[in-house]
């Protein structure tokens, strides 16, 4: 990142408009990853969903809405939001780990479902009986950046496990219902091989499964929010995919629609955090330098939680550089912005132009899983405000910052 960027450029001005921390998206770049995602060669029929977990902010779901993509949502909240946001009910599908309870509604609205574990199966098959739905089966292989960015494998929750088949073709039987749709997902990994390896065991998958209409191979497309960090690369993925597709076609004569739901992919590099520093301390000579900013695990947990890293940028010219941590306003040890890559427990000083008080400090990569995962309310800090940086440079507020009242609304 440099600061000829449009969010840079804006960066001051969205500071006096809406003060700090504050998310500022880039339509144009979300606008771009869609339209990268939306050309996946699929030989026979595509439907392209945006896991809206990774930012359900309702100026981030009417834009794909207007696009022209569909949801993967994972919960009851989820599924409501997004009708509230103007989907239609049979462009939502929904893949959660807690049972609905909500089934007999969506359902009868005509929100796709998605049976997650065997008891979500036979829920479904007691209340809709003769009906079609999608199951969602775990391959037996994962990748994930993290331990716990893998949803896939032996030591992953999500999905039915595969030697369990027998057990959905049983259920499915006495139900009498239709698997005409198959979903597995694997994680946020940066191997794509093991992406690949893992198409072809969904589609042995559905070779058990006659009749599967349908694959849905999830996401998990890794996004390198670092300079360092690799980015998947859709086109040789996708070349794959059609590849196995074809074959598929070939051996068994089905020619399947695919699905593919990436959140990181569509908007984790459209995202920022404009951010004051607010105090500058150090511990000795043979310590260290510490940026305190009015953003941090409020904002952006990823690497508190998985010692994920963000990019950093001091918005100072001709300063000198210096080794700097940066830290957020909570009183709590692990709110730390800058941990050491590879190991979350330490700290991992970034070479900036050394910090001062008011400077203004941008974190990169916001857009996925940082709203929508922060810590809100901790140390009874304010929900951020979000804004849409449009394609003609104005800045649109998306999201009023909380207000303290609203905070303890719901207390008695």
């Amino acid at each position: 990142m440099n600061e000829s960027e449009p969010v840079f450029r804006r960066a001051a001005e969205a500071r006096e408009r809406f003060g700090t921390p504050c998310y500022v998206y880039q339509r144009s770049s979300i606008e771009a990853a869609a339209r990268s995602a939306l050309a996946f060669p699929a030989p026979f029929g595509f439907t392209l969903r945006y896991a809206m977990k990774a930012n359900p902010s309702l100026g981030i779901l009417t834009l794909f809405r207007d696009l022209g993509v569909h949801i993967d949502a994972s919960s009851d909240h989820e599924v409501e939001r997004a009708l509230r946001a103007g989907f239609a009910p049979d462009q939502i599908q929904l893949t959660s780990q807690m049972p609905s309870r909500r089934l007999a509604d969506f359902v009868g609205q005509g929100v796709r479902f998605n049976a997650c574990s065997l008891h979500q199966l036979e829920a479904f098959g007691s209340a809709f009986p003769g009906r079609s739905l999608s199951v969602r089966m775990n391959p037996g292989l994962g990748s994930g950046s993290t331990n716990r960015t893998n949803t896939g494998g032996p030591a992953s929750s999500f999905g039915i496990w595969h030697e369990y088949l027998d057990d959905v073709i049983a259920i499915a039987k006495h139900y009498n219902l239709r698997l005409n749709r198959l979903h597995s997902h694997i994680g946020s990994g940066t191997d794509p091989e093991v992406w690949k390896r893992v198409t072809r065991m969904t589609l042995d998958l559905a070779a058990k499964l006659p009749e599967v209409t349908s694959v849905n191979l999830g996401g998990g497309f890794k996004v390198g929010r670092m300079p360092h960090e690799p980015t998947v690369d859709l086109a040789d993925v996708g070349s794959h995919v059609r590849t196995e597709l074809l074959a598929f076609r070939d051996r068994t004569g089905r020619a399947l629609d695919l699905e593919i739901e990436p959140g990181t992919y569509l908007v984790a590099n459209a995202g920022y955090v404009i951010a004051s520093c607010v105090d500058v301390v150090d511990t000795g000579e043979d310590g260290f330098v510490f940026a305190k900013l009015d953003t941090g695990m409020t904002e952006v947990t990823r690497p508190s939680l998985y010692g994920a890293q963000h990019p950093i940028t001091v918005l100072a010219a001709d300063r000198p550089l210096a080794d700097v941590v940066f830290v957020g306003p909570c009183c709590e040890s692990g709110d730390i912005l800058t941990p050491a890559p590879g190991d979350p427990e330490a700290m991992g000083p970034r070479s900036v132009p050394r910090p001062q008080i008011g400077d203004i400090v941008i974190v990169g990569g916001a857009g996925a899983y940082c709203a929508g995962m922060s810590t809100i309310n901790y140390n009874s800090y304010p929900q951020a405000s979000e804004v849409m940086l449009e394609s003609d440079g104005t800045l649109r507020l998306l999201r009023s910052r909380q207000t303290l009242d609203q905070m303890w609304a719901n207390e008695i």
